[in-house]
C-alpha cells in the first residue's frame, strides 16, 4: 500500500482520526516470514534478501511460525538519520560474499510499520489501529529490528519533530484504514520537507571539463496521463563513484533513438539515449508550466522501482 502526497490533515476534531509516522529514508520491503526462512521483496516484487544478509534475524526475532510484514530498510549516518546516500552502497548486491563484507562496515537497520499476516491469517482487512496494535504485540527487539512508534494527536507536532530530527518528513494514516495493496491511497498520506520525484533515465548529456568522458547530466522523463515525457535534466548531485556506478548501470542500455519525442533540440543534440529501464529520484524546487523539474538535484538510483510507476508527485 503506498501513500498520496499532500497536505497535513487538519482540524483538532479530525486529527484524533490519524495516527502519524516519521517517514524513513530508505527503501520499502515486504518481509515473508516461515520458520527459519526469510524473503524480503522490494516495490516492484525483487527478493533483495541475499543484499541484506544482518536481517536473517528476523524470523527468530518475530517468534512466530509465519508472517508477513512491512517496513523500511535503512542505513544510517553518524547521528543515527536514516542517510540515503549510505544505502547507496547496499543496493543492487547479489553476491553474498560482497553483501557480508557491506553489512559490516556500513550496516542497515529494518523499521517495521505494519503487518499483514500472522500465522497464515490475513490481516488487511482489518483497521490500522488494529494493525499496529498486533504489530507491537509480535514485540520484536534485536539488532537491525525495530518498530518505530506512530503518534496520534497533532500532525503539524509531528512533522515538526521530524524537521528537527532531521528526517524526511510524515505519513499520516487513517485509523480505521484498511491494507490494500498495490494501491496508493488518500488513507496514508505523505508530506516531505522537501519535494522529491522518482524519474527514469533516458539517456545522458557527455561532460565537460573535469567530467569528460563521464556523465555530464542525465535526461529525465516522468509518465503524465500514461505516456512518458520529457522532465528536464539533473546535473547536479553526484560523488564519483556514483558516476562510476552510472556508467556502468547506462552501458549496456545504449540505444540509437530517444524513448520520447519531445526532448528540446538543445539537449538532444549530443545525447547518449538509453533504453527507459533506469529509475532515479530526485529532490528539486518546483514543477515548471512546461513540465520540467527545476532545480533538480540527484539522489541516487531506485532499483526498488519500476519505469511504469514513476507519476508526478
Amino acid at each position: 500500500m503506498l501513500a498520496t502526497a499532500g497536505p497535513l490533515p487538519s482540524g483538532s476534531a479530525k486529527d484524533r482520526d490519524w495516527a502519524t509516522e516519521m517517514k524513513w529514508d530508505g527503501v520499502r520491503a515486504v518481509a515473508y516470514i516461515a520458520p527459519g526462512e526469510l524473503a524480503l521483496v522490494s516495490r516492484n516484487d525483487r527478493d533483495v534478501s541475499v543484499s541484506y544478509p544482518e536481517l536473517d534475524g528476523l524470523p527468530a526475532a518475530v517468534g512466530v511460525r509465519e508472517a508477513v510484514l512491512d517496513g523500511e530498510i535503512v542505513a544510517v549516518d553518524a547521528l543515527g538519520r536514516p542517510d540515503f546516500g549510505l544505502l547507496q552502497s547496499r543496493m543492487h548486491i547479489a553476491d553474498r560474499g560482497k553483501a557480508a563484507k557491506l553489512a559490516e562496515r556500513t550496516p542497515v537497520n529494518y523499521l517495521l510499520f505494519d503487518v499483514l499476516s500472522i500465522d497464515g491469517q490475513s490481516t488487511i482487512a482489518l483497521p490500522y489501529a488494529r494493525r499496529r496494535a498486533l504489530l507491537t504485540e509480535l514485540d520484536i527487539a534485536a539488532d537491525h529490528f525495530a518498530v518505530p512508534p506512530a503518534f496520534d494527536g497533532d500532525p503539524a507536532h509531528a512533522l515538526a519533530a521530524s524537521g528537527e530530527q532531521g528526517l524526511e518528513g510524515v505519513v499520516c494514516k487513517r485509523l480505521d484504514s484498511v491494507y490494500i495493496p498495490g494501491r496508493r491511497s488518500a488513507s496514508w498520506v505523505k508530506v516531505k520537507h522537501q519535494r522529491m520525484q522518482e524519474v527514469v533515465v533516458i539517456g545522458w548529456e557527455p561532460g565537460q571539463g573535469r567530467r569528460e568522458g563521464e556523465v555530464g547530466a542525465l535526461l529525465l522523463a516522468v509518465n503524465f496521463e500514461g505516456e512518458l515525457r520529457y522532465a528536464g535534466q539533473v546535473g547536479t548531485g553526484f560523488s564519483d563513484a556514483t558516476l562510476t556506478d552510472l556508467r556502468r548501470a547506462l552501458k549496456p542500455l545504449v540505444v540509437k533513438t530517444p524513448a520520447v519525442a519531445d526532448v528540446p533540440k538543445l539537449q538532444s543534440r549530443n545525447a547518449v539515449w538509453v533504453r527507459p529501464e533506469l529509475v532515479g529520484e530526485v529532490v528539486f524546487s518546483e514543477w515548471t508550466h512546461d513540465r520540467r523539474l527545476r532545480h533538480p538535484s540527484w539522489r541516487g538510483l531506485r532499483p526498488d522501482k519500476s519505469p511504469a510507476d514513476v507519476k508526478p508527485e
